[in-house]
């Protein structure tokens, strides 16, 4: 099948994913909750969390000679032209000048950094997200990975990332990439239709896209990653069939599957979707079993949630061996570690804290050009926040949770501690999705497809506050 093949064989009828999971079942979980990126989630945040707290945490890091790794994020918002389903934080412009002013508060935010941290840190983990990464020119991407490499250490072996936006590379660009370091790439893709493409204001032939990961393939990145969305404008089972067949040609290394929310009322250029255009719920429940059926029956691991991965790639051999991790890029390889986010609206974790920088790039400079950190809200993590987040990881990451563990952890009886939790889990149970005995609980393969709900029941914030329109569908 080529970049252009049209005419997959629907798989919608079938109504199943694969044994004991159905469509039925997939509507009956087609509720909202958290993605669970971290706990508690960033709708907790406060501002009562100041910088003053965010320098605690960093120097914190010093006490007991202990260097573990860190990981990396770098947060550049320019985007040349605007998406009508994006929910990111972003500032689109033509003006490539401004990212020049950008590399410089940057370039101070980690000379800030490394006032606390002390210079030459290894770093295990490094993500540049937006936006639109790729908005900066080559010379400006490797004028910011001279920064980093120049404070601090890259591990041998680690994963270093960057999202692309194939309109805005070549392939002497992804070159330019490979030179740098970078050895994953993760391409926006969301859908090859035409149709829906003009509907998000989005246009990128799949031929490009192809030949793209036809490059980056022969540059030797060790893994590429394809976006992916369901529930767009204009999008039916049947197109978003068509769109499945040929990402199943394209073949990448992992898949990235997620849901389209509607939320207007919280991002603006989602305002410019008509909701008349949106498929039924039915349809959307549709997409994703025939999402499910189609990459798990060309061979791909259901790594979790919204993940998916070839069977050799380190995803899928992470999830094989019980060495999954999650932060707020999502699954990781790497072992859990403190994660520095730079630049505007980043969200980082240090110690038990977590941070988030100023949203606006004018808030964003000030607080640096006063000197300070410019961090504007945050949490310091309590100790139940701390035995919920190992519970929710282990449910999350592991797919079990064996309570002996919390409780030598933490110090805490689990039956006791969790009473009300493993009472709800019942109906869990009942409905097959996780299986509860004397020592621990397994969530089974069918309650993998739906892992955010049993997750769910164990954060407390949620079940005090049953306002979740703020959240994407958990399936």
């Amino acid at each position: 099948m080529d970049a252009n093949n049209s005419s997959p064989t629907p798989l919608a009828s079938q109504n199943f994913i694969m044994p004991g999971v159905s469509a039925e079942m997939l509507q009956k979980y087609d509720v909202s909750g958290p993605r669970y990126t971290s706990y508690p989630t960033a709708d907790r945040f406060v501002e009562a969390f100041t910088e003053e707290a965010y320098k605690v945490a960093l120097e914190n890091r010093r006490v007991g000679g202990l260097a573990l790794p860190l990981s990396i994020y770098v947060h550049i918002p320019f985007c040349e032209s605007l998406c009508f389903f994006c929910a990111c934080n972003k500032i689109v412009t033509k003006h490539h000048e401004r990212s020049v002013e950008y590399l410089r508060y940057l370039s101070r935010e980690i000379d800030m950094h490394i006032q606390h941290l002390g210079a030459g840190q290894i770093i295990s983990q490094l993500h540049l997200g937006g936006g639109s990464p790729t908005f900066f020119s080559d010379a400006e991407l490797s004028e910011l990975m001279s920064m980093i490499r120049r404070n601090f250490v890259l591990a041998e072996g680690g994963e270093y990332s960057i999202e692309v936006d194939p309109r805005t590379v070549n392939d002497e660009r992804l070159a330019h990439l490979r030179a740098l370091g970078f050895n994953r790439l993760s391409f926006g893709v969301q859908d090859f239709d035409e149709e829906v493409q003009k509907a998000v204001h989005r246009i990128q032939p799949a031929e490009q896209v192809f030949s793209l990961v036809e490059t980056a393939r022969r540059l030797q990145f060790e893994s590429v990653n394809v976006d992916l969305i369901y529930g767009l404008p204009k999008q039916t089972p049947e197109s978003f069939a068509r769109t499945l067949a040929q990402i199943v040609d394209l073949r990448p290394d992992r898949i990235a599957l997620y849901a389209y929310a509607h939320l207007p009322e919280r991002f603006k250029p989602q305002r410019r979707i008509s909701e008349y255009e949106l498929p039924a719920a039915s349809a959307k429940i549709a997409m994703l079993s025939d999402a499910l059926a189609a990459l798990i029956g060309a061979g791909y691991v259901y790594v979790g949630m919204d993940h998916f991965a070839l069977p050799d790639d380190a995803l899928a051999v992470a999830k094989r061996q019980g060495r999954l991790h999650r932060n707020f890029q999502g699954y990781s390889t790497q072992p859990d570690c403190d994660l520095i986010s730079l630049g505007v609206s980043a969200i980082g974790r240090v110690g038990a804290t977590y941070s988030q920088n100023a949203k606006t790039l004018e808030e964003y400079y000030d607080y640096i050009d006063r000197g300070r950190f410019p961090v504007v809200r945050g949490l310091a993590l309590s100790r139940d926040d701390l035995v919920r987040r190992a519970v929710i990881m282990a449910i999350m990451c592991q797919g079990q949770l064996q309570y002996e563990s919390i409780e030598l952890a933490y110090m805490i009886d689990f039956k006791s501690y969790f009473a009300t939790e493993l009472l709800a889990l019942q109906a869990l149970q009942n409905n097959g999705m996780v299986v509860l005995e004397d020592t621990g609980l397994q969530v089974t393969e069918m309650g993998w497809f739906f892992v955010r709900a049993v997750a769910m029941l164990f954060d407390r914030y949620l079940q005090t506050d049953r306002n979740r329109a703020r959240f994407s569908k958990i399936i």
